[in-house]
């Protein structure tokens, strides 16, 4: 994998985009691993099937849905063998102090996206109102479940297409007060070994609103999709496997307090200036235009420090989640990746 050196982080030697190749099998599991695989493919199908084209779009209740998803994690041998919450002790989920470590209805859950699994499992859990965010836009676009299973296989974009309708997270909130928003903030998929830099729409939150950053990890890797395509391989690693083991990780909640301030307009600044001024004279030499234009740029300057603070607090929470560290790489080198990966391999 030396020819794809110049997509490893700098800092970190880290190659998030690479695929993570499966076990070696050996001959005497080939044929069990075909019979898993026929056997579960018609179940699978019949399932999203049923789910997708029909159960999603019926006012049904919600655990009835959530049931469903879970028998179609169920069904592929994909296990939630662990989960572990900040500031709460194992077996204590359930106690009325744990009631504010997990998101609720007006929350954000900041995910880690790895796999088309982890859309799954978080609709299984929260039925939460997905969107799709982009690396260098605030706004973000609402999305389906099977929107967001969608992207995980899909190439890359810098930018929303033209067309594409964008909301702010707070307006998002306010419309949708009895739901959990998941964003994933890395707007692309990896292989779980590092977080990438993280998309500003988490900025345009309201400073009550709760950010818990998720981290959804799995043994084996290989299920990950950090190259785009390849859907029939992966269906055929998720159902041929015996067991899929998933561990999730629940930060504690983070708020949104940046206040970014505009400078002063021209108009405004020029009502504090003398209006006896003559026109020989430079209105720049005012005090209170030169104080007021100056605080200005300060305190935008100062608003989007303290929005990549809040960013680097989130990015820091998955990446101490998931045990790695976060990378230089964006998105922009993942479109240069799949570029080069695509030609090679053709």
């Amino acid at each position: 994998m030396e020819k794809y050196s110049q997509f490893r982080d700098k800092g970190t030697a880290i190659a998030p985009f690479l695929p993570i190749p499966s076990p070696p099998a050996s001959l005497f599991w080939t044929p069990i691993h075909a019979i898993l695989f026929a056997v579960r493919l018609f179940p699978v199908l019949s399932i999203s099937l049923f789910y997708f084209l029909l159960l999603e779009i019926l006012p049904i209740p919600t655990t009835l849905k959530k049931c469903v998803l879970w028998l179609l994690l169920a069904v592929p041998g994909v296990w939630w063998v662990d989960l572990q919450v900040d500031g709460v002790k194992r077996g204590r989920l359930s106690d009325k102090q744990a009631a504010g470590a997990l998101p609720s209805a007006g929350d954000v859950v900041a995910s880690s996206f790895t796999s088309p699994l982890d859309p799954l499992y978080l609709a299984g859990i929260f039925h939460p109102v997905f969107v799709r965010t982009w690396p260098a836009e605030k706004g973000v676009q609402v999305i389906t479940l099977w929107g967001a299973i969608c992207m995980a296989f899909s190439r890359p974009q810098i930018a929303p297409p033209p067309g594409t309708k964008l909301v702010q997270l707070s307006e998002l909130s306010k419309r949708y007060p009895d739901s959990i928003i998941c964003v994933f903030p890395e707007s692309t998929t990896t292989n779980g070994r590092g977080i990438l830099p993280l998309s500003p729409a988490l900025l345009t939150l309201d400073p009550t609103s709760k950010i818990y950053p998720v981290n959804l990890r799995y043994t084996p890797g290989d299920i990950t999709t950090p190259v785009p395509g390849a859907a029939a391989n992966w269906v055929w690693k998720l159902l041929s496997k015996p067991t899929h083991q998933m561990r999730v990780r629940i930060a504690r909640p983070l708020y949104n307090s940046t206040s970014i301030d505009t400078p002063r307009s021209e108009k405004a600044n020029a009502s504090a200036v003398d209006k006896n001024m003559g026109y020989e004279t430079n209105i720049w030499d005012s005090p209170g235009l030169r104080n007021g234009l100056h605080a200005g740029w300060e305190g935008k300057a100062k608003g989007e420090e303290d929005g990549q603070k809040m960013l680097d607090r989130v990015g820091e929470d998955l990446a101490r989640l998931g045990r790695v560290k976060r990378v230089g790489l964006g998105l922009k080198e993942k479109v240069e990746f799949v570029k080069v990966w695509k030609s090679r391999r053709r």
